[in-house]
């Protein structure tokens, strides 16, 4: 195998991940933002700086969201309907899929998002 193969592979697939066709959003255990991807940027409205500096709880559009997150962390994944608040105040309807991934023994919980047809 090439010494190279797994940069480049980690590197192409960051790039196809970010500008895919699902919103991908990556919180910590505490609900902040830890990393968003180009298409749920785009899909809310907000530059990615903005998504960053948010929580799970600003974005969802549940009042039972801190409940429905702390059973995601204590129960490692997560499925069905969901809706989130785009900047402009509109309501985007997802189905969606949560788990918990480990990355550099560091937990964390990444939703991927598509439109509800």
């Amino acid at each position: 195998m090439n010494v190279a193969q797994p940069l480049v592979q980690a590197s192409l697939l960051g790039e196809a991940i970010d500008a895919g066709p699902a919103l991908v959003l990556v919180a910590d255990e505490e609900m902040n933002y830890v990393a968003v991807n180009e298409t749920a940027c785009d899909a809310l409205g907000y530059e990615r700086e903005e998504l960053l500096a948010m929580r799970v709880t600003d974005v969802a559009a549940s009042e039972n969201t801190a409940e429905s997150y702390a059973r995601l962390v204590a129960e490692g994944e997560a499925a069905g309907q969901g809706r989130v608040v785009r900047k402009d105040g509109s309501v985007l309807e997802l189905e969606y899929r949560a788990s918990r991934v480990t990355v550099a023994q560091m937990t964390f919980y990444v939703m991927v998002g598509l439109p509800a047809a």
